[in-house]
């Protein structure tokens, strides 16, 4: 098992104990005991989550816009210099492989994100054209600095203040000296940064961002606030929201971004990239699936357990296990991944459902067991996402 650069300091602050493999690395799934106070370090103050296990690659050379352009479903040549999008991308029959960003770092050098390997996958496509691609997974540590709290903690360490980087572009600056890449990305629907540095510096940006952020309330997070936050923003997640068309056994595992609920990511008017031409159809289509929200309606979740003399019974930690819901007693769906929310005061899921039962306000039912007896309750399709902060987006006047 591979350790990230911050291992020295994580180890030491997880009180707990308490690891997950993410991409062949420990990662903390908690620092504290229980995990409450690093979920509401992320919704009311700055939370600070190693992400370096992520999947990272450099795309260089003159085909390289050409070469991501047709690979993904964005549109890439209207990217800018300093810009980050959110992307898909898809086999042949249209078909989600892997979903992550696209960071374009100068005219012909871009940093592709992912959840999965992909550099198989990157080189098969680059055949016959003029471009570099390199893993460079282990040569960046990145770190996410996540809430309320996190331009101000930057704006004290930073030689460029970040009051005018969008949502979704990056700068270089350094942190008391140290050369840093900060992009304004995150994965807890909250305003938030990413921070790219070399690993020979991770240590000391991790003790400059700590010390700093010690009055702003900084608090390391791991893995079970993440999910929790992730979920309220709406954002799906590779091996429990769906499956890549690459691991999928079976097709019915394999998922279009349009069941995902990304069709605003796929880009039909440009040219042509892989799955396209599936995508065009399917468009053309009423899709079978829909990828929604759902809300487990309050007071008959209370009275099943009531009726037992005992109070409801909520999840601490967000699940990740394939529920079913029904209309009427037949399936027309399943949830994939759902928490009590504690900000919203909403028990939430995500869910694949038919199509002609995902309209907002459709009335359903979830499956609950309630001392070990199967039942169903009642819950109502919403709109996603269900927490969505102006902060996020907005930048100080």
């Amino acid at each position: 098992m591979n350790l990230t650069p911050f291992f020295e300091r994580t180890s030491k602050l997880n009180e707990a104990q308490e690891w997950r493999n993410w991409s062949g690395y420990l990662a903390a799934t908690k620092y504290e005991l229980t995990h409450d106070n690093e979920y509401f370090a992320i919704r009311t103050k700055a939370a600070l989550l190693d992400i370096t296990p992520l999947y990272k690659y450099r795309i260089q050379g003159i085909d390289a816009e050409s070469f991501l352009d047709r690979l993904v479903t964005r549109n890439i040549r209207i990217c800018k210099i300093g810009q980050v999008m959110y992307t898909p991308w898809c086999d042949q029959q249209g078909k989600q492989i892997d979903d992550g960003t696209v960071h374009r770092l100068a005219k012909e050098d871009f940093r592709l994100t992912s959840a999965e390997p992909n550099l198989e996958w990157l080189l098969l496509n680059a055949e016959g054209m003029d471009v570099d691609i390199t893993d460079k997974s282990k040569e960046i540590a990145a770190l996410a600095l996540q809430g309320p709290n996190s331009r101000a903690i930057l704006n004290a360490l930073a030689s460029d203040r970040l009051d005018s980087l969008k949502y979704f572009w990056l700068m270089e600056t350094r942190l008391d000296g140290i050369p840093v890449t900060i992009s304004r990305t995150g994965y807890t629907g909250d305003l938030g940064y990413e921070i790219w540095i070399q690993p020979e510096d991770a240590l000391d940006v991790w003790d400059l961002l700590i010390e700093q952020g010690e009055a702003f309330g900084i608090t390391p997070a791991g893995l079970h606030a993440l999910d929790m936050a992730r979920i309220e923003a709406g954002l799906i997640l590779l091996d429990v929201d769906y499956v890549s068309s690459r691991q999928a056994v079976v097709n019915l595992r394999k998922s279009s971004p349009f069941e995902l609920g990304l069709e605003w990511a796929v880009k039909l008017k440009k040219n042509d990239f892989i799955g396209k031409q599936a995508l065009e159809i399917e468009h053309s289509q009423i899709n079978e699936w829909e990828f929604v929200g759902i809300e487990i309606e309050w007071n008959e979740l209370e009275e099943h357990y009531r009726s037992l003399d005992l109070p409801p019974g909520l999840p601490r930690l967000a699940w990740r296990t394939s529920t079913p819901i029904y209309k009427r007693n037949n399936q027309v769906g399943y949830a994939t991944s759902g928490t009590w929310s504690p900000i919203l005061k909403r028990y939430i899921a995500l869910a694949h459902i038919k199509s002609e039962y995902a309209k907002l306000g459709t009335q359903l039912k979830f499956e609950l067991n309630v001392e070990h007896y199967r039942k169903l309750t009642s819950a109502v399709v919403v709109k996603t996402p269900f927490f969505d902060p102006e902060r996020k987006r907005s930048c100080p006047k």
